[in-house]
């Protein structure tokens, strides 16, 4: 059964496709090796405290916080004709030399400033590496192939999946075994060979003349109170509202001006042409990002990120100071953490792909804070009492946590796949993406500030218990505002 679904799935996408998706999301997930070996620079050499190193941290993922960006120049201004596989092979280079030049010049890894400069231009590479395949995908599963769309999501999640737990599992062990620098240019080989694995996608040559991206500005309407785009043609309901009339007549006013200035401009400039893009792309995703079965679960879902303060960075100075876990262990634990994810990904599909999203999100979050409740026990010794090691907390708390956490994204990486209209798939993929990504960034500062507050440094964790009872309450927080979800909506489209 399953080498019937491959088949069918190569005769669909290709077989470079289906590899290209795969290898960008295994690197994703295998940066865990090279991570394990930057958290370590910052603790052991550069010396810096749990709550600088945080803040660290969330300065280089910030890149991933304006991934929009990234999809508007995919969407609007291709190169030599081609939107998506030019900006993979910039992306591809942003994330390989930053990891050759740290692996060479130990100067540069010696102080903060320069390691946080490299470590964010990575992110950018990787961020928009992101975005690109992230649009290839929703292109790909759009009309006839639809059905496909959970399947290239499992997929890739479970291609990440692999990547992190083969990267946790050769990143402690590396790390007793080589040097830091060695780290980080073997870690490079892998970029190299997806930059090689480009040149095997095929992309068709966008036809500049035909404009077919403002024709389906003109031809499609997404429909106002739900799943899916509509043509024009199509009969829908009147709507009984004048301000909702009154808005579409603006939003078709617009349109009109938009076509007009098209047809006057047609002949001129590849300026001028992507200018037009550019202005198309925001009416289109302005018009899609009003649809509320998408802006209410990105407004629950990233105020779900940025309410609950993340504390990983500070647990990992504990695990390691206090505790005196060693690298190799950790890394078991982050195997166990990527397990937990495909078992996540595998449970969402399998079971909860047609519950309500409600439901699901609810339990996700009273799951996690049952995770909070752990580390509680660990910070507060309170295992010792049941002689539970100190490992097994660890490991358990790791499992959980990133399987619960899959029930949160997976409903929301489909739907997205699904609504993205033609022409502006990126953006409106990267935006979504992006609030979450930001969410999760200001959380991370929110962890570093509550650390700096509560005074929890390399030499003095006695503040800890309340910081994590403070993460523990702000996880059950999102309930409250579960009726941002549209009440019957599903993690399927209808």
């Amino acid at each position: 059964m399953r080498i019937g679904w491959a088949t069918r799935m190569r005769a669909s996408f290709g077989a470079p496709f289906l590899w290209l998706v795969t290898l960008v999301y295994f690197t994703q997930g295998f940066r865990s090796f090279v991570w394990t070996a930057v958290s370590y620079q910052m603790k052991d050499i550069l010396k810096l405290s749990p709550s600088a190193s945080q803040f660290v941290v969330s300065v280089a993922h910030s890149p991933w916080s304006i991934k929009p960006i990234y999809g508007i120049l995919s969407d609007c201004i291709p190169i030599s004709g081609r939107r998506r596989l030019p900006y993979l092979v910039i992306s591809t280079i942003l994330s390989l030399f930053p990891w050759l030049i740290l692996g060479l010049a130990n100067s540069l890894r010696s102080s903060s400033d320069s390691l946080t400069a490299f470590l964010t231009l990575q992110n950018l590479g990787s961020a928009m590496a992101d975005v690109v395949v992230d649009a290839m995908i929703a292109e790909a599963v759009r009309s006839e192939l639809a059905e496909f769309a959970g399947d290239l999501q499992s997929l890739s999640w479970s291609a990440m999946a692999l990547g992190g737990i083969f990267g946790s599992m050769l990143g402690g062990y590396t790390l007793s075994h080589l040097t830091i620098d060695t780290i980080f240019l073997l870690f490079s080989v892998l970029p190299a060979i997806q930059l090689l694995s480009c040149a095997l996608v095929k992309e068709t040559p966008l036809q500049l003349e035909s404009l077919q991206h403002y024709k389906n500005v003109e031809n499609l309407e997404f429909k106002e109170d739900a799943s899916h785009y509509k043509r024009k043609d199509t009969p829908t309901r009147t709507s009984d509202s004048s301000r909702r009339r009154k808005n579409n007549h603006k939003y078709h006013k617009r349109k009109l001006n938009l076509k007009s200035e098209i047809s006057e401009k047609q002949p001129g400039s590849l300026v001028a042409r992507y200018n037009i893009s550019l202005r198309s792309t925001i009416y289109s995703l302005a018009k899609a990002f009003k649809q509320p079965i998408i802006l209410r679960p990105m407004a629950w879902f990233f105020f779900s990120n940025v309410a609950v303060p993340n504390l990983s960075t500070v647990m990992f100075y504990y695990q390691t100071e206090v505790l005196n876990l060693e690298a190799s262990f950790l890394g078991t634990a982050r195997v166990i953490g990527w397990s937990g994810l495909m078992f996540g990904t595998y449970a969402y599909n399998r079971y909860l792909k047609r519950k309500k999203l409600r439901h699901v999100l609810m339990y996700a979050h009273i799951g996690l804070a049952i995770v909070s409740l752990l580390d509680i026990m660990l910070v507060s010794k309170l295992h010792n009492q049941l002689a539970i090691p100190d490992k097994y907390i660890v490991l358990w708390g790791s499992a959980f946590g990133d399987a619960i956490k899959q029930f949160k994204l997976m409903p929301f990486l489909i739907i997205s796949g699904q609504l993205c209209p033609p022409g502006i798939e990126g953006t409106l993929f990267a935006l979504f993406m992006s609030i979450n990504n930001l969410g999760s960034t200001l959380g991370s500062f929110l962890g570093a500030a509550l650390a700096s507050v509560l005074n929890i440094s390399s030499e003095s964790f006695d503040n800890l218990i309340f910081g994590v009872a403070v993460q523990l309450l702000a996880t059950l927080l999102p309930i409250a505002f579960l009726f941002l979800i549209p009440k019957e909506a599903t993690g399927l489209t209808s």
